[in-house]
């Protein structure tokens, strides 16, 4: 065998997605000493999609640059947020600026929430010359339809303060212009609608901190803002982060793509596959929902596509319909989960496992 792409996701609450690459790489090394290892850590559109593409960027000998800023966080405290600028392209996570993981668990409510900070870095990123954003969805912490994104760009009147409770107050005479130039593509593979049983409020909402009330209060005011937006709000992934996707579409003309398939494309992963012998993905547990838009599916049809066989390796695996050539999992039945997820089993787990495996496959 003489080269493997490896492309996993990471292990969430074990290992980044460069880790598992690092820990897939030794293990094929250890069979294949002189094989070539190309690492593309990916994620498909939320949290650490920015990193898995400033690290594909830099394999293909580019420059992104990290730019850091305070923003307005989901509470309206200051956070530091960071996104990726490459040329005229950024690179812009929503999580960064209006994340879960900003607000700690005592203080999460989906109906106080707002996305005014992702506003911020829009601004900035246009400052800065991009004049293609990317937006990655994934992980938010608020329902306000994308308001408070609204807010800080000049849609709706600068100290209206938006947030999902706010949503029922907006009349059609508060929605004016932007500046905004930029085109913009957000990375999701939600396609939940915006309102009702399938929607932001209330499939989304409860994980952030919305009790039943504040569930019915935030699909009325859902409701009640596509009315004036005018947009379809059937339109699938209007639901994505608590209507933000809406939003998007509706005012800034965005288009959405599946996340993985963005962050392939910019990593080159088409050009790195074209004269490989093994592709291998994964990601911490491959099931029935990694089917849906998850980065292994992606990167599975794409190999497919270009006729190189690939591998899953994943923590654990509770059944999948993915045509993968083979599973390999990393999991020993004789440890307990919290062992197998301490990030230096997981690293030496996983190294072991793909060797093992390989030593018995004889591939190439």
């Amino acid at each position: 065998m003489k080269k493997v792409v490896i492309a996993s996701d990471s292990f969430k609450g074990s290992l980044a997605s460069c880790e598992v690459a690092r820990a897939v790489a030794q293990g094929v090394r250890s069979v294949y000493p002189d094989c070539r290892t190309v690492c593309l850590p990916i994620a498909d559109g939320g949290e650490g999609t920015a990193d898995a593409v400033e690290a594909g960027l830099r394999a293909r000998g580019k420059c992104p640059e990290r730019v850091a800023m305070q923003v307005c966080g989901p509470l309206r405290e200051k956070v530091r947020a960071e996104y990726l600028l490459c040329g005229g392209t950024a690179v812009i996570e929503s999580a960064s600026a209006c994340g879960l993981t900003l607000v700690s668990p005592s203080r999460r409510s989906a109906a106080d929430t707002t996305t005014f900070g992702l506003g911020e870095l829009f601004l900035d990123a246009e400052r800065r010359g991009a004049r293609e954003i990317i937006v990655g969805l994934g992980g938010s912490a608020t329902c306000d339809c994308g308001t408070g994104m609204l807010e800080a760009i000049g849609v709706l009147p600068e100290g209206s303060n938006m947030c999902g409770r706010a949503l029922e107050g907006i009349s059609a005479k508060d929605l004016g212009g932007h500046g905004l130039k930029a085109s913009y593509l957000i990375a999701c593979d939600v396609v939940n609608p915006l309102f009702g049983p399938y929607g932001a409020a209330y499939v989304f909402a409860p994980q952030k901190g919305a009790g039943p009330e504040e569930v019915e209060m935030l699909d009325r005011g859902l409701r009640h803002f596509a009315k004036l937006a005018g947009y379809d709000p059937a339109t699938p992934g209007s639901g994505a982060a608590g209507g933000l996707g809406y939003a998007l579409m509706a005012f800034l003309g965005a288009r959405m793509r599946s996340g993985i398939d963005i962050v392939l494309d910019l990593c080159g992963f088409a050009d790195e596959i074209a004269d490989a012998d093994l592709v291998i993905t994964g990601e911490g547990r491959l099931d029935s929902q990694t089917s849906s838009g998850k980065a292994p599916a992606g990167v599975l049809a794409r190999a497919r596509a270009a006729g190189v066989p690939c591998i899953a390796v994943c923590g654990t695996c509770t059944g999948s319909d993915l045509p993968f050539d083979s599973v390999i999992v990393t999991k020993k039945e004789s440890i307990t989960l919290s062992e197998a997820m301490d990030p230096s089993n997981a690293f030496h787990n996983t190294a072991a496992a793909v060797a093992d495996f390989l030593k018995v496959a004889r591939l190439g």
